[in-house]
């Protein structure tokens, strides 16, 4: 079985999905002569065309409005947003138009497509190129939000998002694109989507995380090991729709609950998951949930690792929960 990145994965994908489906196009800034930023579609255009692989223009409200076009007509497009931070030029076409086709139609129409992104801190990009918008997204009806922390499931989500009949939000951790490798399958790879995964098991803690911060909560629970504390890691991978269940039979087990995300604290995704685990758990709960954020301040260049919720910070958030 080979090894791979998240790069090389979600380009396997891709070109298995182009593949398979003459219907699959891409479309973005560089994403086809220069196999993008990341070089995520190397090779593409090559094998597929210039037809099925497009150049776009520095416009991201036309990338996602020529990509409404081609899925009412039948096409299932991958348009490519070259980071999560230039998502916001195209947030009208995205949630006044993608999410609500099928609403507004009553159910005659979908608009199929998935929006490629890589979002997060990890690469001292600063400001413009590390933020975490999954929140606004999360709260619009209609989307549904990915955010794989892995090869393996990178290929299997995305390969599952473009299948979908409805539109598909996939945030790829840009931090991890090369430092996180696994064992990937040759061929189909299908990870469900609205399915959470326990990473580790453990009885005294939940950490709950997703994308580049599951790294950083599985490190964590390496480091409470070895002070007597078990953790349990929840990898969530879906964020829209949300495995609530895998939540709730984990923090009913343990008792507490961490959320890490590196998203702004101040109604960050974190503060959903945090009072759905009151309203369901109240009375299995040992401690008031917490959360290891990043802060409300936009991204630093400088300060990136004090900005980031690193391994550190969640663990003082875990021996602090074991403690109260």
């Amino acid at each position: 079985m080979p090894t791979l990145n998240i790069i090389q994965a979600v380009n396997d994908a891709l070109r298995q999905e182009m593949r398979r489906d003459p219907t699959v196009v891409i479309l973005g800034e560089d994403v086809g002569k220069f196999g993008g930023v990341f070089r995520a579609s190397q090779g593409l255009q090559e094998e597929f065309g210039k037809d099925r692989v497009i150049d776009t223009p520095l416009a991201e409200s036309g990338v996602i409005g020529t990509a409404v076009g081609m899925a009412l007509y039948g096409l299932r497009p991958v348009p490519e947003i070259q980071f999560a931070d230039f998502i916001f030029p195209a947030m009208d076409q995205i949630v006044s138009e993608v999410a609500k086709f099928r609403y507004r139609s009553g159910g005659q129409y979908t608009c199929p497509m998935v929006i490629r992104t890589p979002y997060g801190g990890g690469i001292r990009g600063g400001h413009y190129h590390s933020q975490s918008p999954e929140a606004h997204f999360i709260h619009t009806a209609g989307l549904k939000v990915v955010v794989p922390s892995n090869p393996h499931d990178a290929k299997g989500l995305l390969t599952s998002a473009i299948r979908d009949p409805d539109p598909v939000l996939f945030f790829e951790p840009k931090r991890m694109y090369r430092a996180a490798r696994g064992e990937v399958p040759d061929g189909e790879v299908v990870v469900p989507i609205g399915k959470a995964r326990v990473t580790r098991e453990g009885r005294h803690v939940t950490l709950i995380a997703w994308g580049a911060m599951w790294h950083e909560a599985d490190q964590a629970a390496r480091e409470a090991a070895d002070l007597g504390i078990e953790c349990e890691v929840l990898d969530l991978r879906t964020l829209q729709p949300l495995d609530i269940d895998a939540i709730v039979e984990s923090v009913q087990k343990t008792g507490r609950a961490v959320v890490v995300h590196e998203a702004p604290r101040t109604c960050g995704f974190g503060a959903e998951i945090s009072a759905l685990i009151q309203e369901r758990c109240f009375l299995h709960l040992e401690a008031p949930v917490a959360r290891v954020t990043g802060f409300d301040t936009p991204f630093p260049y400088t300060l990136e690792s004090e900005y980031l919720p690193r391994a550190p910070r969640i663990l003082k958030a875990v021996r602090e929960v074991m403690a109260f």
